[in-house]
C-alpha cells in the first residue's frame, strides 16, 4: 500500500486512501451482509492457493492443517472472529495485499471510480476491496497471518478503516492461515447473531469449496454438483439440490444439466418445478437464476440469464469469465454474457423438446402449469421456431378437450393442398364444436386447433408462421382456399350444392337483400355463405383485422372501444332459410319474416359470444313466442271448426 512510514510499526493512510475508504465503506455495497461473503472468499482464495502448492510439491508450514474456515461468534463482546488455513501472508503480503488499492494507484483508482466508461468498470481483482467491506459492520479489525512459508514469523495488522494501521510481529505460536478479528459497530450486532450469520452463509457462500465452520457446525453441506460430470451425479443429489435452491419439497419435473468452454466456460443446472405459484394467483414471478462466480453467489435474482418467459426455471449458472461491478453485487455489460445467455436459451428449449418427446404425460403435465408462461416467446424473434415447437393446442381431431397437438403433428396430417395452420378462440370445446365457423373445416377434414385462453389470440397473430406456414383464425379463413381441398366429405356436400337450382339462388340473393333491410346497421351485409354445412347462419368478420375473439377481448378490456359490424352469413341449404324463402317469397313484407330474421340474429348473436344489448334480444325472442301462441291456439280453433 502506498504509505508514510511515521513510526517503527504505524503507518499512515494517505488523505486520499482515507476518502476512499470512506466510499468503499459507505456507499459501495448495498448490503452490509456483503462483507462476510467477501471474507469467506478471500479465506478459500487463501485455501485454494495452499493446496496449489501441496499440489505442485513445495513444502509448507504445517502440512497436516486441513483446509478449512471457522467463524466464531461472541454476542456479548460483538466480536466475529473467521480464521482460515490457507496460504497466509508475510510481512510484505499484509503491507501489499491488504493494501492494493493504494499500491495500484489510489489517485487514479479514485479517477476511474467516477468515470462510467465500460473500461473502467471492471475493476474488481485489479484492487483488493473486498476486504474493506468489513468496515461497513468492524469499528476495529484485526488480522493476525501467519505465511506458509515456515521460516516467516506471524504478524497482526490493526486498523480502524479511519486513518492509519499497525503491523506487528507475534511473538507467540501460530499456525498457518490468517484469522480476522471484526470488533463490530452498535449499529451491527446482528453480526454476531449465529442464526443471522448462518444464513448469511447459506445465501452467498454454501458452496464454496472447502468446509465452512460456525462454531462447531458445518454450514455448506451441498456441494457444486453443477460443476462436476452428469455421469458422475446421482439422482438423489440432484433432487436435493432442487429442493435447496428452488425451496420446494417435491421433485423437478425435468434437470437440463450442461457446461461449455467455448466460446466462453461456464456451467449451468437448471429444474422445472411441478407447480406453478404464478398460476395459482400470487402475482408473477420474477425470481431470476442464482448466478455464481468462483462458486460464489453474485445475484440470487440474475433475470439477464433467462428470458422473461422461462421465469419458472430454477438452477444456476456460474462462469468465471463474466465481468462484476466492482462491488461484485451486479453483472456489467459484456459480449460474454450475451453468448452464454443465447447458448443456454437454446439448448434449454432443445431440451424441452426432447422431454416432451420422451415423457409425454409428464411434458402434459409442464404444459398446464407453466405453458401460459412459455407462450410470452413467441415474440423471442431469435428462438421463435423452437419456443412455437413446445406449444400444445387441443384440436377438432382431439378426442376430448383434455388431449394436446403440437404444431408438428398439426402439419403431419395436414391436407396435400392445405397450407395454413388454422386456430379458433373460445371459453370452451363445447362452446368451439358448436360454433359454426368450424362446420367447413370439419365437412373437408381440416384440422382447427382449439385456443381456450384468451392469451392465444395475442401469441398466434403474432408468431405469424411456423415452419413457412401461415397461422390464421379459422374465422379468417379464405373461402376460395378451403374450396380446392377436397375430402369424401366434402365431396358429398358438393352433390348437395348442384341440388340448388340458378333460380332459387337468386331468389335467395333477394331474401338475403331484404334480411339486411330488416337488421338494418345491426350487420355490415347479409350474404349466402360458402362456409355452412348444418347451421342456418353465422356472423363472420367484415374485413380482415383482428379476429372475433380478438375483437371482443380488446372490448373487455375498454368498453368504449366498439364491437365492429360483422356480416351475417346464411346457408342456403338449411331447411329454415329454404322456409323464409317461401314466407318470403309470398309476402315480401310479412310480419313473421321480420320477427324470424330477428330473432335469427339474435341466435347467432349469442353464438358468436357479442351480446351489446340483452334486453333488445328477450324483447324480440319474447314477441315471436307471442306471435307463435297465438297462431298455435288459432290453429286448434280452426281444428275445432
Amino acid at each position: 500500500m502506498a504509505e508514510e512510514k511515521t513510526s517503527k510499526k504505524r503507518y499512515q493512510f494517505k488523505a486520499e486512501v482515507s476518502q476512499l475508504l470512506n466510499i468503499l465503506t459507505h456507499s459501495l455495497y448495498t448490503q452490509r451482509e456483503i462483507f462476510i461473503r467477501e471474507l469467506i472468499s478471500n479465506a478459500a482464495d487463501a485455501l485454494d492457493k495452499a493446496r496449489l502448492k501441496e499440489v505442485m510439491g513445495e513444502k509448507i508450514a504445517d502440512p497436516d492443517l486441513d483446509l478449512k474456515i471457522r467463524i466464531h461468534l461472541d454476542k456479548e463482546a460483538k466480536t466475529m472472529t473467521i480464521s482460515d488455513t490457507g496460504i497466509g501472508m508475510t510481512r510484505d503480503e499484509l503491507v501489499q495485499n491488504i493494501g492494493t488499492i493504494a499500491r495500484s494507484g489510489t489517485s487514479e483508482f479514485l479517477k476511474q471510480l467516477g468515470d462510467n466508461t465500460k473500461e473502467s468498470i471492471n475493476l474488481i481483482g485489479k484492487f483488493g476491496v473486498g476486504f474493506y467491506s468489513v468496515f461497513m459492520a468492524g469499528k476495529n479489525v484485526e488480522v493476525t497471518s501467519k505465511s506458509a512459508n515456515s521460516k516467516e514469523p506471524a504478524y497482526t495488522w490493526i486498523s480502524d478503516g479511519e486513518g492509519s494501521f499497525k503491523i506487528s510481529e507475534v511473538k507467540e505460536k501460530v499456525r498457518r492461515g490468517t484469522t480476522i478479528r471484526v470488533q463490530l459497530r452498535d449499529d451491527a450486532e446482528e453480526f454476531a447473531d449465529e442464526f443471522r450469520v448462518k444464513n448469511i452463509i447459506e445465501t452467498y457462500s454454501n458452496f464454496v469449496p472447502f468446509p465452512i465452520f460456525l462454531e462447531k457446525e458445518q454450514i455448506n453441506k451441498i456441494s457444486a454438483i453443477w460443476r462436476e460430470p452428469k455421469s458422475t451425479v446421482k439422482k438423489k443429489q440432484y433432487e436435493e439440490f432442487f429442493k435447496f435452491i428452488a425451496r420446494q419439497s417435491d421433485s423437478p419435473l425435468t434437470k437440463f444439466h450442461f457446461s461449455s468452454d467455448v466460446p466462453v466456460q461456464f456451467h449451468t443446472l437448471l429444474f422445472v418445478p411441478k407447480s406453478s405459484f404464478e398460476k395459482l394467483g400470487f402475482g408473477k414471478d420474477e425470481e431470476g437464476i442464482h448466478l455464481f462466480v468462483k462458486r460464489v453467489l453474485v445475484d440470487a435474482k440474475a433475470n439477464d440469464v433467462l428470458p422473461p418467459y422461462l421465469r419458472f426455471v430454477r438452477g444456476v449458472l456460474e462462469s468465471d469469465d463474466l465481468p462484476l461491478n466492482i462491488s461484485r453485487e451486479t453483472l456489467q455489460e459484456n459480449p460474454h454474457l450475451f453468448k452464454i445467455t443465447s447458448t443456454v436459451v437454446s439448448k434449454f428449449l432443445t431440451h424441452l423438446d426432447a422431454f416432451a418427446k420422451k415423457d409425454e404425460s409428464n411434458y402434459t403435465l409442464f404444459w398446464k402449469e407453466h405453458g401460459r408462461v412459455l407462450k410470452e416467446g413467441y415474440a423471442d424473434f431469435t428462438h421463435k421456431e423452437k419456443v412455437a415447437a413446445l406449444f400444445r393446442f387441443n384440436s377438432s381431431k382431439c378426442e376430448d378437450g383434455d388431449a394436446l397437438v403440437s404444431f408438428d403433428t398439426y402439419i403431419d396430417r395436414m391436407h396435400q393442398k392445405q397450407d395454413e395452420i388454422y386456430f379458433l378462440s373460445g371459453p370452451s370445446r363445447e362452446a368451439l364444436e358448436s360454433n359454426p365457423v368450424v362446420e367447413i373445416f370439419k365437412s373437408k377434414g381440416i384440422e382447427v386447433l382449439y385456443c381456450y385462453d384468451p392469451v392465444d389470440e395475442f401469441v398466434l397473430p403474432g408468431l405469424m408462421t411456423y415452419k413457412e406456414k401461415k397461422i390464421i383464425s379459422a374465422d379468417q379463413a379464405d373461402m376460395a382456399k378451403l374450396a380446392d381441398i377436397e375430402s369424401e366429405a366434402s365431396k358429398d356436400n358438393d352433390q348437395k350444392e348442384k341440388k340448388i337450382s340458378e333460380e332459387t339462388i337468386k331468389d335467395l340473393e333477394k331474401l338475403t337483400r331484404r334480411m339486411k333491410n330488416i337488421l338494418s346497421d345491426k350487420v355490415e351485409d347479409v350474404k349466402l355463405s360458402e362456409r355452412l354445412v348444418d347451421s342456418p347462419a353465422v356472423l363472420v368478420a367484415a374485413q380482415k383485422g383482428m379476429s372475433s375473439q380478438m375483437e371482443k377481448i380488446m372490448h373487455m378490456v375498454n368498453q368504449e372501444t366498439k364491437l365492429s359490424q360483422k356480416i351475417l352469413e346464411i346457408n342456403k341449404r338449411h331447411p329454415m332459410i329454404l322456409q323464409m324463402l317461401d314466407i318470403y317469397k309470398a309476402n315480401v313484407k310479412d310480419r313473421m319474416l321480420t320477427q324470424i330474421v330477428n330473432n335469427l340474429y339474435n341466435s347467432v348473436v349469442l353464438l358468436d359470444g357479442s351480446i351489446d344489448d340483452p334486453h333488445a334480444i328477450a324483447t324480440t325472442m319474447q314477441d315471436l313466442l307471442a306471435e307463435m301462441t297465438k297462431m298455435h291456439l288459432k290453429g286448434k280453433s280452426n281444428s275445432k271448426d
